[in-house]
């Protein structure tokens, strides 16, 4: 499933195409995905102009000029492609989409802009889903209301951390990936954030918050290094594990980067450490770890 750098690099590339245009036309070609559509959710859509495209979690977020939000999520191999007007005439021609690994039978939702440039919504395996929310009870619908902070933003402080870690004996991995606590953050990014801190994902969460309820120096440091694990994944495009690609169909390269995550079985990275990534079992989640250095 894509994860939040994912998912920041899809809205970054669909950003400079749908902000500020008008959606001529929508066609909206099954009646679900995950879940069914939003009745008449192609007439609701026609005539629309996006005014802004942001990002909560793992969800994209297209503010309409009705006050109406389209919620989209990616699911397990959702993708977004964007198609320039002098491509247009090729959508739907399955010789256009193999080459970028796309079937167009599961070419689900095109939107048609006023620009000319058309944007395809691709899911394979239907995981993925599109809803429309009024922009005033957006905060409260279940989908957003207990999710918690983002791990870009100023919100996450080792002071956040440390009031919701105090006196939790759950494993640091498992109360990381808690989207209660820290919204988007998923399984990879949560593994390589656990090795450059030099952390052990089954050490119990609590044991980075001193008897006085303050954040530890190792907290400290996880939180730094959430928040430039994070960065450098966005900035790279994401990891391309696979149905993961940008918007205009490239592909991410942050898991040439990865120290830990899907490493079992290499010598770690870490010049000083003579051990070897080892991989088990984490609340149903594939952990990669070093034994010998994160500790």
């Amino acid at each position: 499933m894509p994860e939040l750098p994912e998912v920041e690099t899809v809205r970054r590339g669909l950003a400079p195409v749908m902000e500020g245009v008008t959606i001529r036309q929508a066609d909206v070609r099954r009646k679900n995905l995950r879940f069914d559509f939003p009745d008449q959710l192609a007439e609701r859509l026609q005539g629309r102009q996006v005014i802004s495209l942001g990002r909560r979690s793992k969800y994209l977020l297209a503010d309409l000029d009705d006050a109406q939000v389209l919620v989209m999520h990616l699911g397990m191999s959702g993708s977004f492609r964007v198609v320039e007007a002098e491509d247009a005439h090729l959508i739907g021609k399955e010789s256009f989409h193999r080459a970028r690994g796309k079937l167009p039978q599961h070419d689900h939702v095109v939107l048609h802009l006023t620009s000319g440039a058309s944007v395809l919504y691709n899911d394979p395996r239907r995981f993925g889903f599109f809803d429309l929310i009024p922009r005033a009870v957006l905060a409260e619908h279940p989908y957003f209301a207990k999710l918690g902070v983002e791990p870009v933003g100023n919100m996450l402080d080792a002071a956040y951390l440390a009031a919701r870690f105090s006196g939790k004996k759950t494993p640091l991995k498992t109360a990381l990936l808690d989207q209660h606590i820290i919204a988007g953050l998923g399984n990879i990014y949560v593994c390589e954030a656990l090795y450059r801190s030099g952390l052990d994902p089954k050490r119990a969460a609590g044991s980075l918050v001193t008897k006085a309820g303050k954040a530890s120096a190792k907290l400290q440091l996880l939180t730094d290094e959430i928040r430039a694990t994070i960065a450098e994944a966005i900035e790279a495009g994401g990891s391309t594990l696979r149905d993961h690609t940008r918007a205009d169909g490239s592909l991410g390269y942050f898991q040439h980067r990865f120290k830990v995550y899907d490493r079992e079985g290499d010598p770690c990275q870490n010049e000083a450490c003579s051990g070897t990534i080892e991989r088990f079992t984490q609340s149903g989640r594939s952990t990669f770890f070093c034994p010998k250095c994160q500790k």
